[in-house]
């Protein structure tokens, strides 16, 4: 039996102890009194009502231990930890050991699963999943581990001692799990591995975990920082409003038309920290607006009399934010001069797209250009193509930092694909003369790398 399982039979065994067995004892204590003390004066009707004193206490108890079976602390599909009591069960591990591990393991192909063979064969391989992956850990001698459902086909592992100690083992269980099958259906696994010498803090420990799994993680200066001395130096140059914008040019046929922005945070002893470490903090601390605020504001006050269009990153969940847009409006009002464009992308689809549209129509009648970046990464990209009504789509890098005859053919068709619906085309990471050549003989409206500008910094 996996240890969740079992947890979760003593939970609701002390959660009827804990409720019914005080009553039980004080019912019993009263009736076992009244009876030495006044047996000879008691009347039948006494007797009567303390037997059903005593049966409505029973079945109270019994009412108690059926009710618990509605508390769950285990997934009824995978019998493994719910989030709430794994996160509460980590903690205390983490508290407890100076060294722990965690793991994270995720069923990559999940969402096709469930999409070609239906839910209950993705049930079923949730199931079959968690259940091969304990069996491998207790034949390596690992037992009573706490395992639980983060979300769809992500599960995470505590184990104790620190990564090294389980690195080896991991890598050999998934050389193994490519030959993992449920009923002919192929499963498909990838994990990661940190522990406490990153942090003691269980919710940056999991994040970790997801930018390690998707390859965004990488030891840079800034990223050394220790996550909680991250989280409050982005506080901290928010507050403070400081940071640094890197401009570089981007062409129209041999003309600069446009400068887009990039954006370092500024903090202790003029470190410099850059969108990919620093913006991860911003979208959970809910900083977004603040942020994108900041940036905009400064780009308006400082940048207004530029006669290219000043090209910024927006959160779109910013766009879709009151606030935002009123102070935006008002200022943009005020200097009506400034050429703005917003570049945008998310990875899920907003679904009223009505009420995008008119947001972005109230802020094109204001003049601000709106561009969708990283076109071809996402299905999300090619829907916003589709239904927003935009000016500018960019190109996914992927596609055009190798410029070679399959790219070549791609990028055409995405080219051919946005002019059709009066969409211009831009595309970055130009490095030589030969793939300028290529992109303008396609007809890509925009062309921006180190080979036709460098980078401008403005402090």
């Amino acid at each position: 039996m996996l240890l969740p399982q079992t947890k979760e039979r003593e939970y609701r065994f002390k959660l009827a102890l804990r409720m019914g067995v005080p009553l039980f004892f004080s019912t019993l204590l009263l009736i076992s009194n009244t009876l030495l003390n006044h047996c000879e004066i008691l009347s039948a009707t006494f007797y009567f009502e303390a037997i059903l004193l005593l049966v409505f206490s029973i079945y109270y108890i019994l009412y108690i231990i059926y009710s618990g079976f509605d508390i769950r602390i285990t997934d009824k599909v995978t019998n493994t930890f719910t989030r709430e009591y794994l996160y509460r069960c980590l903690k205390k591990e983490i508290l407890k050991k100076k060294d722990y591990t965690i793991i994270l393991i995720t069923v990559d192909n999940l969402y096709e699963i469930n999409d070609f063979y239906g839910i209950k064969n993705g049930d079923k391989v949730l199931s079959n999943a968690t259940r091969w992956v304990c069996e491998y850990l207790n034949n390596q001698n690992i037992s009573d581990f706490p395992i639980g459902t983060i979300k769809g086909g992500d599960f995470i592992i505590g184990l104790k001692g620190k990564k090294e100690d389980y690195n080896t083992m991991f890598e050999l269980m998934f050389l193994k799990a490519n030959e993992f099958i449920v009923d002919d259906i192929e499963v498909k696994f990838s994990f990661s591995i940190t522990d406490t010498t990153y942090s003691n803090k269980l919710d940056y420990l999991v994040e970790n975990l997801y930018d390690i799994q998707k390859n965004k993680f990488q030891a840079k200066k800034d990223e050394n920082l220790n996550p909680n001395e991250l989280e409050l130096s982005v506080i901290e140059a928010i507050k403070n409003r400081s940071f640094n914008i890197t401009m570089q040019d981007v062409f129209e046929k041999d003309k600069s038309v446009i400068k887009e922005c990039f954006i370092k945070l500024k903090i202790t002893n003029d470190k410099l920290l850059f969108p990919k470490t620093f913006m991860k903090v911003i979208n959970r601390l809910g900083l977004s607006v603040n942020y994108d605020l900041m940036v905009v504001e400064k780009v308006i006050l400082h940048y207004n009399s530029i006669n290219e269009i000043i090209a910024i990153p927006i959160s779109p969940t910013s766009l879709r934010n009151y606030e935002f847009l009123s102070k935006i409006k008002t200022m943009l009002k005020e200097y009506n001069s400034c050429k703005m464009m917003f570049i945008i992308y998310e990875q899920e689809f907003y679904s009223n797209i009505n009420r995008y549209n008119m947001i972005l129509k109230s802020l094109r009648d204001l003049g601000v250009l709106i561009a969708v970046d990283r076109l071809g990464s996402v299905h999300t990209s090619f829907l916003y193509l589709r239904d927003l009504d935009i000016d500018i789509v960019r190109f996914d890098s992927y596609y055009t930092k190798d410029l070679s005859l399959q790219n070549n053919g791609i990028i055409n068709s995405f080219n051919t694909m946005a002019h059709s619906l009066g969409v211009k085309t831009w595309v970055k990471m130009i490095e030589n003369k030969n793939d300028k050549n290529i992109l303008e003989d396609m007809g890509i409206d925009y062309i921006q790398g180190k080979y036709l500008a460098p980078l401008e910094i403005n402090n």
